[in-house]
Order: C-alpha cells, then sequence, then structure tokens
C-alpha cells in the first residue's frame, strides 16, 4: 500500500509542489494582511487620538478667546472713553450755562461717534483676537507634540507675548485713527440734524448706516487697505522698530505679525468682519429701539406688529440713549451685543480654519 502511495505521489509530484506552493503563499499572504491589517488599525487608532487631542485643545482655547475679549473690553472702553469724554459736557449742562446749544450739539457729536466707535473696535477686538489666540494655539499645539523630541520650542513664551502685545496698536494709534474717521463721517451726516428734528428707528438706521458707508469707503481711499488697517501697524513700521539688533525672537514674532497681516487682509477675514458688523450695528439699533415705545393712548400704533416704525423721538433725547450704550457694547459682564459676536458660525469656522491652518503646518519649525 505504501508503495502504491509512493507512486501516486511520484506521478502528481508537480501537482502537489504546485498546490503546496499555492497553500503556503495563501498563508503568507494571509499573514501579510493580517499584519497590515492590524498596521492601518494601530494608525487609525493614532490618528484618531491626535485628532481628539487637537479638538480638545481648540475648544479649549475658543474659551481661552471668549475669556480674552471678555477680559479687555473695559480697557478698550476706557480708552474711547478718554478720547471721547462726554462726561463733562453733560456736567456742563447741568449748570445750565449760556452756551447750552453749543454744547448740545458737541455732545451729540461725541455721542454718536463714541457708540459708532464701539461697535467697530469690539468687533474688531472679537475677531483679531480669535485670529491672534488661534494662530498661537497652533503653534503650541505643535510644540506639545514636537518638543518632546527636543526640538526648539516654535513659539516660547517671549515671542507670545510680544507677538499678543500687537493688540495695543487696536487700543492706541488704531484707534485714534478710527475715531478721528468716524467722528468726520458723524458730522456730516448726523450734524445737520436739528436737536429738535424727530427721527423715527428707520430714520436713525439710515443715518448709522450712512455712516459706516463713508467711514468705510475713506478706509480704503486712504489707506488702500480695508478696515484691518486700525487693527494692525503697517509691516514697514513693525520692521523699522525692529531695525536695530534683531534677535531670534524678534524675527519669529515678525514672522507671526506678517501671517497675521495676511489672515486679516484675506477674503474670508473680512467676510467674518462684515458679518459680525452688520450682527454689532443690528444689536446696537436693537439697544436703542427699546426706548422708543408707542404712547400709552396710541392703541392702534401699539397692536400694529410694525407699530415701532410710527414712534419717533428728538434727536436731543436720543443723545443720551446712544450716549450710553458703550457701556453695553464693551461690557466684560456678558451682554447679548457681547454674545451674539461670540456666537457668530462664521467666526466659529473661521477661527477653526486658522488653528487648523496653524496646527498641522509641517512646515512651520523649519
Amino acid at each position: 500500500m505504501l508503495s502504491s502511495v509512493w507512486s501516486f505521489i511520484k506521478r502528481h509530484k508537480r501537482k502537489f509542489i504546485f498546490a503546496g506552493a499555492f497553500v503556503g503563499g495563501v498563508y503568507l499572504l494571509g499573514k501579510y494582511a493580517q499584519a497590515k491589517i492590524q498596521e492601518l488599525q494601530e494608525r487609525e487608532a493614532v490618528e484618531y487620538i491626535s485628532q481628539a487631542r487637537r479638538q480638545l485643545h481648540f475648544e479649549s482655547n475658543q474659551r481661552t478667546c471668549n475669556m480674552t475679549v471678555l477680559s479687555m473690553l473695559p480697557t478698550l472702553r476706557e480708552a474711547i472713553m478718554h478720547h471721547l469724554h462726554s462726561e463733562s459736557l453733560t456736567a456742563l449742562l447741568k449748570s445750565k450755562p449760556a452756551n447750552k446749544v453749543e454744547i448740545w450739539e458737541d455732545l451729540k457729536i461725541i455721542s454718536f461717534t463714541r457708540s459708532i466707535v464701539a461697535v467697530y473696535s469690539a468687533c474688531m477686538l472679537v475677531v483679531l483676537l480669535r485670529v491672534q489666540l488661534n494662530i498661537i494655539g497652533g503653534y503650541l499645539y505643535l510644540d506639545n507634540s514636537v518638543t518632546k523630541n527636543g526640538t526648539t520650542p516654535l513659539a516660547p513664551p517671549e515671542v507670545q507675548q510680544q507677538y499678543l502685545s500687537s493688540i495695543q496698536h487696536l487700543l492706541g494709534d488704531g484707534l485714534i485713527s478710527l475715531i478721528t474717521v468716524v467722528k468726520k463721517a458723524v458730522q456730516e451726516v448726523v450734524g445737520p440734524v436739528s436737536l429738535k428734528q424727530g427721527l423715527s428707528l428707520q430714520e436713525l438706521e439710515q443715518h448709522v448706516v450712512r455712516v459706516r458707508q463713508l467711514v468705510e469707503d475713506r478706509c480704503v481711499s486712504y489707506n488702500r487697505r480695508p478696515l484691518s488697517w486700525y487693527m494692525m501697524p503697517d509691516e514697514e513700521n513693525t520692521l523699522a522698530a525692529q531695525a536695530s539688533g534683531l534677535t531670534g525672537n524678534d524675527i519669529t514674532t515678525i514672522k507671526l505679525l506678517n501671517e497675521t497681516r495676511d489672515m486679516l487682509d484675506s477674503p474670508d477675514f473680512n467676510t467674518v468682519l462684515n458679518t459680525c458688523l452688520s450682527r454689532g450695528f443690528s444689536r446696537f439699533l436693537d439697544n436703542i429701539a427699546e426706548f422708543f415705545q408707542p404712547s400709552q393712548g396710541d392703541s392702534t400704533h401699539c397692536s400694529s406688529p410694525d407699530g415701532l416704525s410710527h414712534v419717533s423721538l428728538p434727536l436731543a433725547k436720543i443723545i443720551p440713549i446712544a450716549n450710553g450704550q458703550i457701556h453695553s457694547i464693551c461690557s466684560e459682564i456678558p451682554s447679548h451685543f457681547v454674545q451674539d459676536l461670540l456666537m457668530i458660525d462664521q467666526v466659529k469656522e473661521f477661527a477653526a480654519n486658522v488653528y487648523e491652518t496653524f496646527s498641522s503646518h509641517c512646515d512651520l519649525h523649519k
């Protein structure tokens, strides 16, 4: 029997060789596929953990952005009120001076100027800090990943401090320039309006829209740049200030500032800023609308859905209302105005795009 089996094997030797090779190949291929699948699963797990860690870091960074905005609003409010000090004029009016009308005219210009400047600068503060803190956040995420291998940090504390101190331009020279342009526009639009003239909400909105048009058109005309000019100094000024004895940290800071300027000059940034401004001025007018109430005897207007459109107030009564809006706009306690800006979807999406760009850019550390 053994001889017959052996004869059978000899007759079909080639088939057995091919069959063995095939089975062995399938086995090895299976082992290889199994190893590759395991490798892929491990890689996906690492990628998932990395993405989850990045998401947690991003969300933490956005909370930092919100808290930073709220903490800086009082400083912004004080700066605006310092340059547009209406309180001294209201104090003079209480003393019943002979030039009462002249003081009211000055108060009219200052009140509207500082409220409109407050809307502009608060919106700028929100979007500028979103850009800066997400750029820094992206660098810090890479630092946390890279410095474990002994690589030099991309954003050491000194660089962070220098870079974030550039916000002082918005609170200083940028704010002064913005006040100058807004005040001139207010003088042209609101200046000719009599203190006794009644204004409806719709008419008041038209005046505000006209002021905005003048401000934003002149910004482009004078500076050949959009509103971002008020948020950051020109690149030439920065380089001149840093021209003598640049350190490694100085060079890194200038690089960060230039990257920020690129972001501020991008179409996406301008779209987000315009969205914030539209929401901000809408909230500003909504706040003033609370003071436009139909008289109790006017039952027709009270019951009408658009009853407020028939209500008008003398400009002299609107002035103190507008004058006080800065305390709502630049409030460190989350107000409807600030919450509206912080919760805009376009702001969140833009922040996520900035963070993604700077937390996954492989060439940043080179």
